[in-house]
């Protein structure tokens, strides 16, 4: 397993390639090698597994007319090496990948239908004047490809992953909104060649791109008939019978001990489903057989699986259960992720998968290659048997359609009948819905019209009534190309193989061959591996229904991490996407929290991924205020210390840094704390400063946020249960650019809570009155400067703010006094004997308030010398600040 990428069109340029390479750098730790010569350049990286001392890339033919870069593994190797042999080839190594060379050299491209494995490569044919980038049957390996130069004269970009494509800065990046909306409305991703980034596509399983190296045109097509060979199979229906069942069996075994061939460690995933469970037993089995290939496993199996105690999703009992079977040759490694885990690693998931993914689900198949790598290199998985063994309800229901269309409806009743339980377990969700009344929430409401109505043509639907067609749009198309991304990059994440051997080529063969009762009967799917694994499998496993998988228990994560998914949705930057109603993705969240609407986890999970994949790949790195160091003795970015008011007289003011204000921090030490720090520091901070502030009266500015936050004033949004009412009247409050105010629901409720509905009623009269008569600030003149100190929770701000309304600060005036005494009891007399005073202040861009002091000047003095908010908006944290007059 390794990773490539290249160009072709462009002049020779190692540090492109170089560019190219670096950024894949985890998909092959072991190596590097490059090759260029005239238009064509190529870039590996190594993670080896096969022939490990040698079979380095790029690989060149002896006579050097062909040059390889290869990503994958060729099961079969072995079988055609001697075919090669004995058309009298020799071989300098015992790699795969030189098989992959040489069968290209004898065979050209008829050589790829012929590999059974999973691969992505490039090769570049020096004789024909062409490069041939060539993807796996069923898509396992991904390739990625863009044209940076125009149709004319091409320039083509390609790699294993999108970032080595971004990485040669050579085409513009924008998502592919088409996609986008594709996947936000009907939750798909991976159905065809374009990808989230306008103007890289991918090549599709079984297909190959042929260059022109001196014109630089190309062209697409398949190199197999595998999807067609499956469709005219499935004609063939041969009959249910024990002989069917053993060669399954036989087929399966050895896709499985190909799939061991390794000179590092190999161990497998277990979810404890069917899938997994039955390649751990099956090569339990193999073991007990000393058979081929298996010494790659050491003297025990290894197994990785992810559980998550007392969740409904959890799956470690039946995981114990193929553990017991296997018990002397197996060593289990067991992670349990959590909630708080994800959250923190959400944005190197969100980076690895490079495009957004339907759920958060295979964050649990993360964790557990993650855990793999520290112990093996190579990991087998179960991916592949669900999308042909119809291993999803959806496909029952296909093929009872079937059989409806088909006119056979007795076995269409003794399918029914056979069903009941799974009738039963549906019925009761959607009769539960109905019951508890819950709104339906479709994710169109939640998407700007002017996004939707772009792509009203785009429709998205499945083969609804036959089985086996069905299960080969899924394996090419619909579900499994989306399943394999996610193995991909979550194996090379860590430098780890994964290997799927439900994807043997020739296994899918001779399962499309067999009747479709061969895959759902009775009720049950997946019939003939249920058969073929019993006696090795529990029969817990093998009598199971209910499916699972390496998924997370998201509908009660995502309200463990409400704090986490509400300080993205209110961000400015998710507020001003162009794909989404702000607003109504907050109420729909909030109401997803309170049960009151049947809102899936994977609506919320697709909006909060599209905005992570776009600050990821698209946003410009956010320069926050506060990020760069500042002394107690500089302005904040934009501000000046210095301010003279109308009267001449002049103020210095300081503001000074601190540590992020939280409900737990003890307010009145940590203040004293940075006020002892500024003047500690004054001696040392220069001659402007000492002379500026020797013997001057001074004062100590306080924001309120910080006093509100600590007096416990500051509540989460999530703890704020909004009214009709409140919902209502914020929508006739004009919102101003900093997003304060009686503007949010939140914000207003609250103050409807500290007042009354009647007064803000009574208020807002009296406002559209004032401002008919030309006058401002009768709103909060009539409820009360309480009120207007009410800040609504900002993404813009630090810490709880951003998720947080703030009420005024209890007793302004009682706090500004106890503040003052302490810095006269704790400060030494130097400094003591010129303090003037605390002043509260509740300043912002627009405004200033002066809630309570104990100063000699008046409240218009205070708000005159803040009025240009010093301490700063955003996240400055700067909430306190000293006050020289000078």
């Amino acid at each position: 397993m390794c990773g490539i990428a290249g160009y072709c069109g462009f002049e020779e340029d190692k540090s492109l390639l170089e560019s190219m390479n670096a950024c894949i750098q985890h998909r092959g730790p072991d190596g590097e090698g490059y090759y260029s010569e005239g238009t064509v350049g190529l870039a590996h990286r190594r993670l080896s597994i096969i022939d490990v001392a040698h079979g380095q890339e790029p690989m060149v033919s002896a006579d050097g007319d062909v040059v390889l870069i290869y990503n994958g593994e060729v099961y079969n190797y072995l079988q055609l090496k001697a075919e090669l042999e004995e058309l009298g080839r020799s071989f300098r190594t015992v790699s795969d990948t030189e098989v992959v060379l040489q069968a290209y050299e004898e065979w050209g491209d008829e050589a790829f239908d012929r590999f059974n494995g999973m691969f992505g490569f490039a090769i570049y044919d020096r004789k024909r004047s062409r490069v041939v980038l060539v993807r796996d049957h069923f898509g396992i390996k991904p390739l990625y490809y863009a044209n940076a130069g125009t149709d004319d004269k091409p320039q083509i970009l390609f790699g294993s992953e999108i970032k080595s494509i971004l990485a040669a800065d050579k085409i513009e990046r924008r998502p592919n909104e088409r996609i986008l909306y594709r996947y936000l409305q009907f939750r798909i991703h991976d159905d065809e060649p374009e990808t989230f980034f306008e103007g890289i596509r991918k090549l599709m399983p079984g297909e190959k791109m042929v260059i022109d190296t001196a014109s630089g045109e190309f062209r697409i097509s398949p190199y197999t008939r595998l999807k067609e060979e499956l469709a005219e199979l499935s004609s063939v229906e041969t009959p249910y019978s024990r002989d069917v069942i053993n060669e399954y069996r036989r087929r399966f075994t050895e896709g499985v001990r190909l799939r061991l061939q390794s000179e590092v460690p190999v161990g497998t995933a277990l979810s404890g489903g069917l899938d997994s469970s039955a390649v751990v037993v099956t090569i339990n089995k193999l073991m007990a057989e000393h058979a081929e290939a298996t010494d790659s496993l050491g003297s025990k199996q290894q197994t990785f699986s992810a559980v998550f105690p007392n969740s409904i999703n959890d799956e470690e009992a039946y995981a114990d259960a193929v553990l017991d079977i296997c018990e002397g040759n197996v060593t289990s490694h067991k992670i349990l992720p959590t909630a708080a885990e994800f959250a923190k690693d959400l944005e190197d998931f969100v980076r690895t998968q490079e495009e957004p993914i339907i759920s958060s689900g295979p964050y649990a198949q993360y964790r557990v290659m993650q855990e793999a790598s520290r112990h093996v290199t190579v990991l087998l998985d179960g991916q592949g048997a669900d999308e042909m063994m119809a291993g999803y309800i959806p496909y029952y229901f296909a093929y009872l359609r079937q059989l409806k269309t088909r006119g056979q409806y007795r076995k269409l009743a003794k399918e029914v009948f056979s069903a009941l339980d799974i009738f039963y377990r549906l019925g009761r969700f959607r009769l539960q819905a109905m019951v508890t009344r819950r709104k339906a929430l479709p994710v169109g409401s939640l998407l700007k019209k002017d996004f939707t109505g772009k792509y009203a043509n785009e429709k998205f639907s499945n083969i609804p009534d036959n089985l086996k067609a069905r299960l080969i749009d899924d394996l090419f198309y619909k579900s499994l190309p989306a399943v394999l991304r996610y193995e991909d990059k979550n194996t090379m994440r860590f430098s780890l193989e994964g290997r799927v051997p439900f994807l043997d080529k020739e296994v899918v063969k001779f399962l499309f061959s067999l009747d479709d009762e061969s895959i759902i009967k009775g009720g049950w799917n997946k019939r003939v591996l249920r058969d073929a694994t019993r006696g090795l499998l529990p029969e817990m496993i093998s009598n199971r229904r209910n499916k699972i998988g390496f998924t997370t228990p998201e509908a009660e994560w995502f309200k463990l991490m409400k704090e986490r998914i509400y300080e993205i949705f209110l961000s400015s930057s998710f507020e001003h996407r162009p794909y989404w109603d702000h607003d109504a993705v907050l109420y729909a969240f909030e109401g997803y929290l309170q049960d009151k609407n049947s809102a899936s986890t994977m609506v919320f999970w697709r909006l909060l991924n599209t905005e992570m994949w776009l600050r990821e790949y698209f946003d410009e790195p956010e320069v926050k205020a506060g990020s760069e160091p500042k002394t107690d003795y500089e302005p904040n970015p934009g501000k000046e210390l210095d301010i003279t008011l109308d009267d001449g007289a002049t103020y210095r003011r300081y503001p000074l840094r601190t540590d992020v204000f939280y409900r737990e921090t003890e307010f009145d030490p940590a203040v004293l704390s940075y006020v002892k720090r500024y003047f500690n520091g004054v001696p040392q901070s220069g001659e402007e400063h000492t002379s500026a502030t020797k013997d001057k009266k001074w004062y100590l500015f306080v924001s309120e946020k910080i006093v509100a936050m600590t007096q416990g004033r500051s509540i989460p949004v999530w703890d704020i249960k909004v009214s009709s009412a409140a919902r209502l009247l914020s929508r006739f409050v004009s919102r101003n650019p900093g997003g304060i105010g009686l503007a949010s629901p939140w914000s207003m409720q609250l103050a409807i809570d500290e007042v009354g509905l009647g007064r803000i009623l009574y208020a807002s009269g009296r406002s559209v009155i004032g401002k008919l008569q030309g006058r401002k600030g009768v709103f909060y003149e009539v409820v009360g400067h309480d009120i207007n100190a009410i800040d609504g929770a900002a993404g813009y701000q630090v810490g709880t703010s951003t998720h947080s309304v703030k009420l005024a600060p209890k007793d302004p005036d009682g706090v500004a006094g106890r503040l003052s005494r302490l810095v006269a009891e704790q400060l030494p007399e130097e400094y003591t004997r010129k303090f003037a005073g605390t002043a509260i202040m509740d300043a912002n861009d627009l405004g200033c308030v002066a809630l309570g002091h104990d100063t000699d000047l008046d409240k218009p003095t205070l708000e005159a010398i803040f009025k240009d908010n010093p301490q700063g908006q955003t996240t400055e944290t700067t909430p306190m600040s000293i006050v020289f007059r000078r």
